[in-house]
């Protein structure tokens, strides 16, 4: 067998020139997402008020196997793409396990994120389409950030809406937003009338991203020549993103290489949806089988302690209402490090997957998180994000199970982005003040005991 180097890198006319629909190949679809005022299945009219005509019908379409990515969009993604699968030898060693550990590295582009990968084709509809701007959310800012840059390449005004304890904990990220053109507003804000209302039912909320996406949805709908977009958790989001999952399962093909283990950090679910996208297809369709885990803060478990069910996708119940694992709409997470992993629920499509048992989910608590972010940034040499240290973590967990088995599994996981603005994390975690919060099933209850009834 052929030696594998640290970096696998595709050639580029090897990156992918589609995107693949993970839904085309699902025997049971994800449940149609559903009209807040009428509660039944959304059209693309329906949506056009709040998305780009383009991207409402791919959020709609769960029939097309492939849709053609367009050519001034992959003009774009030729700057940071096919970006690289890395092999962990160090970490290996570091370790002591016989597992090979292999890390798709979105993180070099300047962005910081994987998420530029949506926010390029987001901007580019609405560009076509002849849009003056876009608004949005932020949880961690890697969103934003990706936003922002999207937008200035194409000329397009850019607002976005950071979750509260984020924009105060990440300054140096939103000023890169800044720097690139965007306006930042911390939410809830007193700019909007959901805003207000927030405010007022919670005294000095420290935000959530169910909070900030109803903001920037208002922001989207009262202003002429605007729409909303969105980072993760959208169908049309997953898709964009299965271009991590497609260049991986290239890259593992091309050394003759089989995953068993694929382990994505689970917010909204963009992440794993792009990277898991293709092994599941495989899966799906009987020609393959994989472990395949999803990893969330325990400060914020929608697919370990959440309920299946319909539910707002925004605090502001505004949105349309997603059949997901959630932990309801009003459910405020601890103002801690999970960065953009606070979202009160899961990708529809995601949690259908989970549902039927095809993925398997773990929630892990933030100083173990920090702990296994450490011993990775010390031996290979990338800060990386607290979302991506997440899967780093349960990659880490899987690896000493190996060693204790003598088993030689291949183990994948996402790096999602660098966390070099993540300092006041790190800093925490480093002087010893950093706590790790579980909320209670009492908790947990009173949320969900809100549920809306469909």
């Amino acid at each position: 067998m052929q030696e594998i180097p640290y970096k696998i890198y595709l050639e580029e006319n090897e990156m992918p020139t589609q995107w693949y629909n993970v839904r085309a190949d699902m025997k049971k679809k994800p449940a149609p997402i559903l009209h807040p005022g009428t509660l039944q299945p959304v059209t693309v009219n329906d949506l056009a008020p709040i998305f780009c005509e383009e991207l409402a019908k791919q959020e709609l379409d769960d029939t097309t196997p492939y849709i053609e990515i367009p050519e001034e969009i992959r003009n774009f993604y030729r700057m940071y793409r096919p970006s690289p699968l890395v092999r962990a030898y160090c970490l290996e060693e570091k370790l002591q396990t016989p597992a090979h550990i292999y890390y798709k590295f979105e993180g070099n582009n300047t962005s910081g994120s994987h998420k530029l990968n949506s926010a390029i084709a987001q901007a580019y509809y609405a560009k076509k389409q002849g849009l003056k701007g876009v608004t949005t959310e932020t949880g961690a800012g890697q969103w934003g950030t990706a936003l922002s840059m999207a937008c200035s390449y194409f000329g397009l005004d850019c607002q976005v809406y950071m979750v509260k304890c984020s924009y105060e904990q990440k300054p140096f990220r939103r000023e890169v937003m800044r720097t690139y053109g965007a306006k930042v507003t911390p939410s809830p804000s007193m700019n909007t009338n959901v805003g207000r209302k927030i405010n007022a039912e919670f005294p000095g909320t420290t935000g959530s991203l169910g909070c900030a996406i109803s903001e920037a949805v208002e922001a989207a709908t009262t202003q002429e020549g605007y729409r909303y977009v969105l980072g993760s958790v959208l169908a049309q989001v997953l898709l964009h993103q299965s271009v991590i999952g497609l260049e991986t399962h290239t890259a593992l093909k091309k050394y003759g290489i089989k995953a068993d283990t694929i382990i994505g950090c689970a917010g909204g679910g963009s992440n794993l949806g792009g990277l898991i996208s293709p092994f599941v297809g495989e899966m799906l369709r009987g020609e393959a089988d994989y472990e395949i885990i999803a990893v969330e803060p325990a400060s914020c478990p929608s697919l370990t302690r959440g309920k299946y069910a319909y539910d707002f996708c925004d605090t502001g119940k505004v949105c349309p209402l997603a059949k997901m694992y959630t932990l309801g709409s009003s459910f405020i997470p601890s103002a801690n490090h999970a960065g953009g992993l606070r979202y009160h629920g899961m990708s529809s499509i995601v949690s259908e997957l989970y549902d039927q048992g095809l993925i398997k989910a773990r929630s892990v608590e933030q100083t173990s998180v920090f702990e296994a972010a450490t011993t990775f940034a010390r031996v290979e040499g990338i800060l990386p994000a607290p979302e991506s240290s997440h899967a780093i973590k349960v990659a880490i967990d899987e690896a000493l199970k190996c060693k204790e088995t003598g088993e030689a599994k291949n183990i994948v996981f996402g790096l999602t982005g660098t966390g070099y603005f993540d300092m006041y994390a790190y800093q925490a975690y480093n002087d010893g003040t950093m706590s790790d919060y579980v909320p209670t099933d009492a908790e947990i209850e009173k949320y969900l005991s809100s549920l809306p009834t469909v």
